[in-house]
């Protein structure tokens, strides 16, 4: 987009915005909720146009005069105790779900790496157990026997509440280096999401030869539903920084990693909810003395909760979008 283009384009909201700032200063009495609310819209885009004229235009004048309209809108909605509360809010039922919808091709190829590692692992193992041994070397010995697995992973014996830390740390642990091996233009991204796919599928395939599926996926879906589209999300994350990096385009690279940089981090973020709605599942319910059939009842519900939210949140940007 050019820079007169840019400005022809947003000119009218910066006014809005500007004139609802004075007017804001002026009285006395609390603003409506309605005004709160357009005000906070139009102070979202404002700080999206910024950091896209800090990318871009760096040294054009319309750049200062964001950063100092930004600066007064920030003093101005600070000065309510419920805007970080609107802040947080925004930012999960709106601007996250934006970026889904926005970033939704990395976010397919990164899930389409992990089933491909899935399913490489699944055929290779479901043959000959023996190349399990291979696969992951050391985890034959250590992996129970499908008729033990219900009846060592009750939760009488496994501490709840540890169990969850323990899984959410991992997972976002999992999701950040997905995300920063960007950095090695995707290369390492692609690495992980394949080789955690060859291992979830090199287990179903040992489950499968034993008849056990039904089991295994039991104890895998309720948790694994929403753990692994956060895991999709950081890795689509890392793949569009990493290609950005790789292809340039018109822009140098720095720029392209300032600018998707910050995108990808905001992806992030957004994950970690997920994970810890995931951590709470694997840690409370998934290991719990439920029959198999509620577990997956779990996973279903997970997965229409979160096809809620993005109908929400894309309805919230909707009905915004026409203010």
């Amino acid at each position: 987009m050019q820079l007169k283009q840019f400005i022809r384009h947003n000119r009218k909201d910066w006014h809005q915005l500007e004139q609802m700032i004075k007017s804001f200063n002026k009285q006395r009495a609390k603003p409506t909720s309605q005004a709160i609310e357009t005000f906070d819209q139009l102070y979202q885009k404002a700080t999206q146009n910024l950091s896209y004229s800090q990318t871009f235009f760096p040294d054009a004048e319309v750049t200062e005069h964001l950063n100092l309209l930004v600066s007064r809108a920030h003093n101005v909605i600070y000065q309510t105790e419920h805007s970080s509360w609107k802040q947080f809010k925004n930012f999960f039922l709106e601007k996250f779900v934006g970026l889904l919808i926005e970033q939704w091709r990395p976010i397919i190829i990164a899930a389409l790496l992990f089933f491909l590692g899935g399913l490489a692992g699944f055929l290779v193992v479901s043959q000959d157990l023996l190349h399990l041994e291979i696969l992951l070397p050391g985890t034959l010995s250590n992996v129970l026997p499908p008729e033990e697995l219900a009846a060592n992973t009750q939760a009488d014996q496994i501490d709840g509440a540890m169990m969850s830390a323990t899984i959410m740390t991992n997972n976002i642990q999992v999701a950040i280096l997905a995300f920063a091996s960007g950095i090695t233009f995707g290369l390492l991204t692609i690495y992980l999401l394949i080789y955690n796919g060859l291992v979830v599928g090199a287990l179903a395939g040992l489950f499968w030869h034993s008849g056990s599926s039904y089991i295994f996926w039991a104890y895998i879906v309720p948790h694994g539903v929403i753990e692994l589209l956060a895991i999709f999300i950081a890795g689509g994350a890392g793949l569009l920084m990493g290609y950005k990096l790789l292809v340039p385009g018109q822009f140098k690279r720095s720029t392209q990693l300032k600018y998707h940089a910050l995108r990808s981090v905001q992806l992030l973020l957004g994950t970690l909810p997920l994970f810890i709605i995931a951590g709470i599942v694997e840690g409370f319910i998934t290991p719990a003395d439920l029959s198999l059939e509620v577990k997956y009842i779990v996973a279903i519900v997970t997965l229409l909760g979160f096809s809620a939210y993005m109908l929400y949140g894309y309805w919230r940007r909707l009905k915004h979008a026409s203010i």
